[in-house]
């Protein structure tokens, strides 16, 4: 950090980030040199051969060549070693070493090709000398090749626009020039990032939808990573040092004291209520996601389970449409759900930008209409996760500020526009008019669940929605509050998603710039110990865990690149208002749907829940408490439909165990 500036161009790679590559090189070409060089002299006399003599000039070449290479490479991998991610000084002849290094290419393309023209030639010597030049001519090539593919990996399409600014830094610019070029690198910035998600994106069509969610997507992520000159492992970092001051704060923390009602205490009844029902809709939340999370969840049993189902058709009185493999998705819904194939009024899984999968069913143990919507499982999905916009809703209600996330606003339209315009839910309900209405989803299904909950509640007053892990950038505070009176959002552990929304992004990118700023340690070190802590555990590094008065000025200074555009005048590290991220319109603050019940890990546990039992206790929590985001090894695990049901389901039997206990209260529960 910051980004290397070479041949003109800003590159996405540091000057510290090149001491595991190198050490990577230099034990290759170690091996190499001295394989060669024992073939040159185990063999030398064997060289008198036709053509032995260039054979002969060509491995001493290439056993100076190499020589020189390891030296070069050494001499990168220890001036990459020195100084600190944010004081590059120590590394400023990093350049140069870089320069000669891939100098040193070209020679080692000549003697590569002549190598291969000097084999292919048909050389009469010694077999072993021949395959040891083969061998030789196929690791040059390789190692080439290998250094292109690296380079278009660091390739930044931006590096070229800022190199001009970067030799010459800001001051010569007045305010006007300043905004200009500001406006243009971001315009620049969104053009390429929408560049980059639609090749990722290729396959997924070119309705306006598509283009639309690009264009949302692309300004997400220019917006968000402009005003940084971070390189990849720099978030590596940041990311590291987080969890470990994390985990160094919450050790030093007093525990915080549990109030343990009796299992007949009012709180304690709804709870358990909401638990059990958290646990039956589940089912339905997961059955959403068809054959793939049943495969997924039975890696032994479900494909014996559901595969006859894939290969025989049904037919019912009921409409069942959309998607492929339809068979082997309601095979799996059956075996999750319970419910016979009659029981089901609508199964969709019709799958593009702000159109979900989702089904409808009758359930007859809770007597209600039960309307399951799938969470993200493909890109299509993803895109919609990322078109963080906000807008308005338009519902029969006093309420004001009414907003929510754009893309799963626009995908709860879509399913809200099925089931009522197309008489879906009308259908359900002339077959079970005493029913009640019932929306349930997991993850991007939870937050379309919720929306079509609020969109449903004018025209049945009755309903109900159970939100598993929902996105926090949801809803406007007034949708939030409202939403408290009939939806229940679960969320397990640490989570992610329910922690993850554009403010609190901002949040964790400057929580990042801190702990970087703030560390003293080469970036290798850094990394080292992140991994062995990730891993294996340990006691976290110490660390102060807020800047000092006196270095907060430094966050405007050369914190993540000495000379950027984007630095110096970013919004991120002067904390000001500026930033689009900060926008009021665009994108404010959003919430979390309903009251939480959290799923609060204690005591503990393997480092990714599959070494030791994990203990949890169910609490009714804030939705403050999940304003920020947490980073752990369980943050991506926690949030998988599998893990929630098993920890929901040992958290129900435990309290209802509980109850013939009533002089040991809630206890914690072991998750295997």
């Amino acid at each position: 950090m910051p980004g290397m500036v070479l041949f003109g161009r800003r590159w996405a790679i540091a000057s510290d980030d090149l001491v595991f590559p190198g050490f990577f090189e230099l034990f290759l070409r170690v091996l190499w040199w001295i394989g060669i060089l024992t073939l040159y002299v185990m063999h030398r006399g064997k060289l008198d051969c036709a053509g032995g003599v260039l054979l002969s000039s060509y491995l001493i070449v290439l056993i100076v060549l190499l020589a020189v290479v390891i030296c070069t490479v050494l001499a990168i991998v220890c001036v990459s070693m020195k100084g600190t991610i944010c004081n590059p000084g120590p590394r400023k002849s990093m350049s140069k070493l870089l320069y000669l290094r891939l100098a040193l290419f070209l020679p080692e393309m000549v003697w590569a090709s002549l190598g291969a023209a000097w084999v292919a030639d048909g050389v009469t010597c010694d077999r072993t000398v021949v395959n040891g030049i083969i061998a030789t001519v196929i690791v040059s090539w390789i190692i080439i090749a290998a250094t292109v593919f690296t380079i278009i990996i660091v390739f930044d399409p931006l590096g070229g626009e800022m190199a001009p600014y970067t030799s010459a830094g800001p001051d010569h610019l007045d305010s006007h020039e300043s905004s200009q070029l500001l406006n243009g690198l971001k315009t620049a910035a969104t053009s390429v990032w929408e560049t980059r998600i639609k090749l990722l994106c290729c396959c997924v069509g070119k309705d306006d939808h598509t283009r639309i969610a690009f264009s949302s997507t692309a300004e997400l992520f220019s917006t968000y990573f402009s005003d940084t000159d971070l390189v990849p492992s720099d978030i590596a970092v940041g990311l590291a040092l987080l969890h470990q001051q994390q985990d160094n704060i919450s050790s030093s923390q007093e525990p915080q004291e549990v109030i343990s009602h009796s299992p007949g205490h009012p709180q304690e009844a709804e709870l358990d209520a909401e638990l059990e029902n958290c646990r039956h809709y589940m089912q339905f939340a997961a059955a959403a996601y068809g054959w793939p999370l049943y495969i997924y969840r039975n890696p032994f049993t479900g494909l014996c389970k559901i595969g006859g189902d894939c290969c025989r058709s049904r037919t019912t009185e009921y409409e069942l449409v959309g998607g492929n493999q339809l068979n082997c998705h309601f095979g799996s819904i059956l075996h999750t759900t319970g419910l016979q194939y009659r029981d089901f009024i609508h199964i969709s899984f019709h799958d593009k930008v702000y159109e979900l999968p989702f089904l409808v069913a009758l359930d007859h143990r809770k007597e209600s209409v039960v309307v399951a919507v799938r969470g993200t499982m493909s890109l299509q999905d993803i895109l919609t996760d990322l078109s963080a916009e906000s807008e308005s809703l338009h519902l029969d209600t006093d309420l004001q500020d009414c907003l929510a996330h754009k893309g799963i606003s626009q995908a709860s339209r879509y399913v809200y526009r099925q089931l009522v315009d197309d008489g879906i839910l009308s259908q359900a309900f002339s077959i079970a008019p005493e029913y009640r209405l019932v929306v349930v989803g997991h993850s991007l299904g939870a937050g379309v669940a919720a929306l079509l909950a609020i969109m449903l509640r004018s025209s049945y007053p009755q309903v109900r929605a159970y939100t598993f892990s929902p996105p926090r950038g949801l809803l406007s505070k007034s949708l939030h509050e409202y939403s408290k009176g009939f939806i229940v959002s679960l969320v397990l552990g640490k989570d992610v998603i329910p922690r993850l929304s554009v403010t609190s992004l901002k949040d964790l990118k400057k929580r990042i710039l801190r702990v970087i700023a703030q560390c003293n340690k080469p970036k290798y070190k850094i990394l080292l110990q992140g991994c062995w802590y990730e891993l294996f555990g340990g006691s976290p590094d110490n660390f102060p865990t807020e800047l000092d008065g006196d270095d907060q000025g430094h966050l405007t200074q050369p914190l993540l690149g000495e000379q950027s555009l984007l630095t110096h005048w970013s919004p991120a590290y002067s904390f000001s208002s500026d930033s689009p991220l900060d926008s009021p319109t665009k994108y404010p603050p959003l919430y979390p749907p309903g009251r939480i019940i959290h799923l609060e890990e204690e005591g503990a546990s393997g480092r990714f829940g599959c070494c030791s039992a994990a203990q949890y206790r169910a609490r009714w929590a804030h939705e403050a408490e999940f304003s920020r985001i947490l980073i752990g090894p369980k943050m991506l695990t926690d949030h998988m439909p599998d893990i929630l049901m098993r920890a929901l389901d040992s958290v129900v039997a435990n309290r209802a165990a509980c109850l013939s206990c009533p002089g040991q209260g809630i206890s914690n529960v072991d998750v295997a």
